[in-house]
Parts: structure tokens; sequence; C-alpha cells
């Protein structure tokens, strides 16, 4: 009989322990509404909240798990600060938002990147938590090896297969992240009946040759969502992605056939650090 009570009040506290832990796990996840409501705040430009229809933020941070005590780098981004402006307010009372950009070796960026510095000094009470790390490839690094939970890179794929930089590109990620830290990948989907060469110019990337180069640099592909899925990009622009919007490259030649099409068919994955 005592033995049949001790593990009964064992498993109790089993069951107690199981519970708690359901719990803690319920309030550090993140859903979509945990984001959507930071849409609405009052620090957001209103150039950025134009671009909310094709960009779907809260869906998207929610599906790379983003959560309020994470320390998360987002690589370049820019004097527009897109998400930024959602996520460094938020992160800034348990988390850690870490801006990963111009590191000066290219002068043609660094009036954007001096735009950004000044954005955070004028705002102190939104950005003065920030931390600012300069990036080229593997040059620096972005982060204390091994403490970023979450890596973040919004249309930059097309750009560093360009430079010959993807690779020690992912290196300075994976250098950063935790193991099994998140790297959450978002980019211009390219076309499956041309190679990467054919259309990288245009700004387009293969999803299968972009999960190939980053599996091959020690993630492993999680998840993918189609969030940002735009059926309508037929990919064969005159400016590539930059013939449609915001850019706009034709300027008023055809803008309402391509404001019809909306921003770039793109890809959404999430990879964890092996």
């Amino acid at each position: 009989m005592y033995r049949t009570r001790r593990w009964m009040f064992t498993a109790f506290l089993g069951l107690i322990s199981s519970v708690t832990a359901v719990q803690v796990a319920a309030q550090s996840a993140t859903s979509v509404e945990t984001f959507r409501y930071l849409l609405s705040a009052p620090n957001r430009s209103a150039g950025n909240v134009l671009r909310d229809p094709f960009r779907h933020p809260a869906e998207t941070l929610a599906f790379f798990g983003v959560r309020p005590d994470s320390t998360v780098v987002e690589i370049l981004p820019g004097s527009g600060g897109y998400y930024m402006e959602l996520l460094a307010p938020w992160l800034k009372d348990k988390g850690l938002y870490i801006a990963a950009n111009r590191d000066g070796s290219l002068p043609q960026y660094m009036a954007d990147h001096r735009k950004l510095l000044q954005r955070l000094a004028d705002e102190p009470a939104l950005y003065g938590l920030v931390m600012v790390t300069p990036f080229r490839a593997d040059r620096h690094a972005i982060a204390p090896a091994g403490s970023a939970d979450v890596v973040l890179s919004f249309r930059n794929l097309h750009n560093w297969m360009l430079d010959g930089e993807l690779e020690a590109s992912l290196r300075a990620f994976h250098q950063a992240l935790k193991p099994g830290g998140v790297l959450g990948i978002v980019d211009h989907r390219g076309r499956t009946d041309q190679n990467q060469a054919q259309q990288i110019a245009s700004g387009y990337v293969r999803e299968d040759e972009a999960i190939a180069s980053i599996e091959k640099a020690g993630f492993v592909l999680q998840a993918r969502s189609e969030v940002n899925a735009n059926p309508r990009d037929t990919k064969d622009h005159p400016e590539g992605v930059w013939t449609l919007p915001p850019t706009y490259r034709l300027k008023d030649k055809d803008r309402a056939v391509y404001a019809a099409v909306g921003e770039s068919d793109r890809f959404t994955l999430r990879f964890v650090k092996r």
C-alpha cells in the first residue's frame, strides 16, 4: 500500500510539472494575434503600413516563432526599418533586437545606414536598446557567438548570390545562432524552368537552390509557409522584381498593370541550426 501511495504521489507531482511546463510553453508561444496589434502602433511609418498587405508581418513573425524574450538579429534592416518598427519596441523589455546593418565597405549604402542610426537616436524610448552591429558576409560577428535565438533575412539572398557572398553570410548566421536557433528567410521566388544563373540579375531565387545552399551551411529546413506567395507574379518583368511595387523602376509605364500584380511572389522558409 505504501509503495502504491508513493507511486501515486510521484505521478501526481509529475502531472503538476507537466501542466506547469505546458502553461509556460503556452505563455511563451506566439501566434498571429500576438503580433497583429503591433501593426497599429503609432511609431510605424505610413510607407511601411502600406506594405502590410504584401508582407504579412504578423503571420510571418508568428511562423518564425519570435518570442518576447528572443534575441533577434535582423540582417540589413535598412533605413526603412520595416520589421524594426515592430520588433524593437516589442522586444525591449524581455528580449533584444540587433540590427546587423552596413559596415562602411559599400559607400553607396551609407546614407541609408546613417538614416537608420539617426532614427534610433531620435526615438530613444522605442529604440534606445537596439544593438547595431556591422554586417558584410562573414567579415564581422553580427552577434556574440551562440547568442541569437532568431536570425531574420528579408529579400537578401539574391544579392549575396550575385556578389558571391552567400556561403560566407550563412556562416556568420550559423555562428551567431544558438544550437536549435531559427534562421528565417524570405525572398523572391524564382522560376523552375530557368536555372539560377539565368534569373539572378532579375532578383529572383530558385527556392530549391536556396534550400540546398542553406542546408549545406549547417541548417535543417524545418517548415515552409506560403503566406508571402503571389500567384499573379509571372516573374518575366523587364526590370525584374524591381518592376513591381514598391520600386516601380519603369516609373509610370504600365504602372497600373504592375500595381495590380502587387509585390513579388516570395518563399518563406524556417530553418534551424544543427
